[in-house]
């Protein structure tokens, strides 16, 4: 069974959704799926001019995570390009805010997308604290101000 998916952070949403080529009615179009963490890929590596490791970082996944979905953004664009498909950018499994957590109870440290609820992985403590609620946590960590 495979791992499950770690939240992406991204730190861009788009404000346009949909891309198509001219002369082609949006009924008769064909779409490919452009996930919101593989723009952030492309928009990190092409557009700022990061290097992979810096990328990675920022998104918080490894590099050969982040390599793998900027592979995958960059196949489903040329895709698009060359067959005159239209791009919608939705869906993924991405977050603004992950925190470095620290429970209260037993000390363990863990990572989480605070989107969720905050509760210790080891021994199931709601006593948590978001460590670098600074960086990422300014307005989103719950119950932790």
């Amino acid at each position: 069974m495979p791992r499950p998916t770690k939240w992406r952070k991204i730190s861009f949403v788009p404000e346009h959704t949909l891309f198509k080529p001219c002369g082609i009615p949006k009924s008769k179009l064909e779409t490919i799926i452009l996930k919101v963490e593989e723009l952030e890929a492309i928009r990190l590596k092409d557009t700022e001019g990061l290097n992979q490791m810096e990328c990675a970082e920022k998104m918080s996944v490894s590099r050969q995570t982040f390599q793998n979905i900027l592979e995958s953004a960059r196949r489903k664009v040329a895709e698009a390009l060359t067959t005159g498909k239209g791009i919608h950018i939705t869906g993924g499994k991405y977050t603004y805010n992950i925190c470095d957590y620290v429970c209260q109870t037993c000390d363990h440290e863990f990572s989480l997308n605070v989107e969720g609820q905050a509760v210790c992985p080891v021994c199931g403590s709601k006593e948590v604290v978001c460590a670098n609620k600074e960086e990422f946590c300014r307005m989103n960590c719950p119950k932790n101000e």
